[in-house]
């Protein structure tokens, strides 16, 4: 299904062409020059590899068919008794090595078996989530490339402040405008906790460097502008904005490299929803969605790997349980396998004890289980 609706999609882009010149040959001899129709550069760039893509995503997902794990309700535990199913009242508990997800509650929880993965499904998940991290930077790449071909809509270059300042605060603005400009300690300066945070953060950089744009390509008279103290070395304010339009520039991009999961900003959602050209929207949509399928494939392999590693530790910490048997009265549980001291065996002892504790006659024999109670219990 997936397949044939791609296709239906992307039949379309066979229709967005463009003329470009070509020379043909007379019969009789001679050339002439005529304009013959090609795929628009854009989608002939970029509509094959994301086609490979997409395919490569596709092979990746089949190849989990008949696998070791599985999945149940998010907060549900399966217990391997009986297969009963119960409700985890604590949702941190020790016991449970299940990942929460406190925004994504729709996620299921991996099972894997009780012993953990085979270490063949491991090395197969672990390529794949390499695959899979190539995969979401190739259509990523080609996402931000189409989304900065786009034309910024008027009613977004419209709604921003007249100054940077107003937009940035007074602390952003101050970091961004100081001559020791660095992109990556602002970035460690800045308080991200939280997704919401970060995208807000990340629209007011991005509405400054298109306010530093708007200014740049305007003109400006010679007064004075409250540049001094941070930019002196500059010439005029055509300089000053375009050195800040940018510095805004780069910050914005080292914040999406640093969270690569980051919605849409403002500004991407209006190019998309403003935008009227067919190809730019073919290209947009469909490398955003292989970058979403490659993302969510990597979360998922990594939840994955910390359920089976957090499975396999208690496994080995349920075995070595089982090895430290209580000891009592200085006779553990592993003595009555190995063998009493001495070489006597457990037979002889209990009677021999028979015989201390009380004054009775001579018993007949003993069974093997009377002799190991009262190894263990007198």
């Amino acid at each position: 299904m997936w397949r044939k609706e791609m296709e239906w999609l992307l039949s379309v882009s066979d229709s967005i062409v463009e003329l470009t010149p070509s020379f043909q040959e007379f019969p009789e001899g001679g050339t002439f020059e005529v304009m013959v129709t090609r795929p628009r550069s854009d989608l002939y760039l970029n509509l094959p590899p994301l086609r490979k893509l997409d395919a490569m995503l596709v092979t990746m997902l089949d190849g989990f068919h008949d696998s070791e794990f599985s999945y149940v309700d998010r907060g549900l535990v399966v217990s391997d008794r009986g297969e009963n199913v119960k409700r985890q009242s604590n949702a941190s508990s020790s016991d449970s090595p299940m990942i929460q997800y406190e925004e994504k509650w729709w996620l299921p929880f991996p099972k894997v078996p009780s012993k953990g993965l085979s270490e063949n499904t491991v090395k197969i998940l672990k390529q794949c989530r390499e695959c899979s991290n190539q995969i979401f930077k190739a259509a990523a790449s080609i996402n931000s490339n189409v989304l900065s071909q786009m034309e910024v809509p008027k009613v977004y270059l419209e709604t921003l402040p007249k100054s940077a300042k107003v937009c940035l605060g007074e602390t952003l603005h101050h970091y961004i405008t100081t001559a020791h400009f660095s992109p990556e300690s602002l970035l460690d300066y800045l308080e991200m906790s939280s997704e919401c945070t970060t995208l807000q953060i990340a629209n007011m950089i991005e509405a400054a460097m298109h306010i530093w744009t708007q200014k740049r390509t305007k003109t400006h008279g010679t007064g004075k502008q409250s540049w001094t103290g941070s930019l002196k070395g500059l010439g005029g304010d055509k300089e000053k904005n375009k050195v800040l339009s940018e510095r805004a520039n780069t910050l914005l991009k080292n914040l999406k490299s640093q969270f690569p999961g980051l919605p849409r900003t403002r500004l991407d959602l209006d190019k998309i929803q403003s935008n009227k050209d067919v190809g730019q929207a073919i290209l947009e949509s469909y490398s955003r969605v292989i970058e979403s399928l490659a993302f969510n494939l990597m979360a998922r392999i990594d939840d994955l790997l910390y359920v089976n590693d957090a499975t396999k530790k208690r496994a080995v910490a349920a075995a070595s349980a089982q090895l430290q048997r209580p000891t009592m009265r200085g006779n553990s549980w592993a003595s009555m396998v190995t063998g009493p001291p001495y070489g006597h065996s457990p037979l002889e002892i209990g009677s021999r004890d028979k015989r201390r504790l009380s004054n009775s006659s001579n018993s007949d024999i003993e069974t093997m289980q009377e002799a190991l109670e009262r190894l263990t219990f007198n």
